[in-house]
């Protein structure tokens, strides 16, 4: 399957060490072994995943990885699809 498909995947809530021009406290970013998806990546999607749930919790997301002409890659999710909430 290519990047350039939506894919299930497998993020977490967590505390990025370092906010620089990053919006919020609370991020999203994939568990590891499911490359290209790094942990490295962050996530764009629906802020419920951030402000709604404990941090550390984890969910399965339909997702692609968006690559931008300048700038890093990302996780791209469109805020009004649904999630599933696996541990909390």
């Amino acid at each position: 399957m290519s990047v350039n498909e939506y894919q299930e995947i497998v993020v977490e809530s967590f505390y990025p060490s370092d906010l620089t021009g990053r919006h919020g406290p609370v991020h999203i970013r994939p568990l590891p072994g499911q490359d290209p998806y790094l942990e490295t990546m962050f996530v764009e999607c629906s802020k419920d995943l951030s402000y709604n749930y404990p941090v550390g919790t984890r969910f399965r997301i339909k997702a692609k990885i968006v690559y931008k002409t300048y700038g890093t890659a990302f996780i791209y999710s469109n805020y009004t699809w649904p999630y599933t909430v696996l541990q909390g």
